[in-house]
């Protein structure tokens, strides 16, 4: 007596076309999330950077006995001996500080337009 059994183990393909589609909603989904956070992170790190800039002008201007009004320019080697390894931090988008030309003056990032700007 033969017994037959037979299974066709496997998925269909609407199986298989249900699951591609819904993995590329959730795709459709997250990616432009994982997009706005990069930019707000990066945006977060660029201005910590501008702080710490400022924060290294104003410390120098402070011992070397400097005014409001005089120059900040120039001093770059100087002024980047207050930051720790005393090297100028880089924008993670890829953009360039600059020191502000007086003391007072804030210090500013090529990415201003992305709101890489202090406040």
């Amino acid at each position: 007596m033969k017994i037959n059994t037979s299974r066709n183990a496997g998925f269909t393909l609407v199986e298989i076309m249900i699951v591609v589609a819904i993995i590329g909603l959730l795709a459709a989904i997250a990616i432009p999330n994982f997009v706005k956070a990069r930019n707000t992170s990066q945006t977060n790190a660029c201005i910590n950077n501008l702080r710490q800039i400022d924060s290294a002008t104003q410390q120098w201007a402070l011992e070397a006995g400097k005014k409001d009004t005089d120059a900040a320019l120039g001093n770059e080697t100087s002024i980047y001996n207050y930051i720790k390894g005393s090297k100028v931090p880089t924008c993670p988008a890829s953009g360039a500080y600059a020191l502000g030309a007086k003391v007072t003056d804030s210090p500013t990032c090529t990415k201003t337009l992305l709101g890489h700007k202090l406040p």
